[in-house]
């Protein structure tokens, strides 16, 4: 059976968030001033991955070399802090 599930993040450069294997996340969003991952996931399944969530504010920099997936933009303090997260892809192994 598959659910969606939510993950709360800290508002950190990288951080690991660990889900079941062949989670999709889906979203990004504040809920009541908290910022939060969605995914969906498969309830049957026990194995976990460490997901690498990456958070960095407009303006700052990133160090970006094609390994990052946009997930999304979350707002703060009315808009006066904005955040943009990323998960982390890691090398397809051969």
């Amino acid at each position: 059976m598959k659910r969606v599930y939510k993950y709360p993040l800290r508002v950190n450069d990288r951080q690991i968030v660990k889900l079941p294997k062949g989670a999709e996340i889906l979203s990004v969003q504040i809920q009541r001033g908290d910022i939060c991952l969605w995914a969906l996931i498969d309830t049957s399944v026990k194995e976990t991955n460490d997901v690498a969530i990456r958070i960095h504010g407009t303006g700052h920099d990133i160090e970006y070399d094609g390994n990052l997936r946009f997930i999304g933009t979350v707002q703060i303090l009315l808009g006066d802090i904005v955040f943009h997260v990323f998960e982390e892809i890691k090398e397809q192994q051969q």
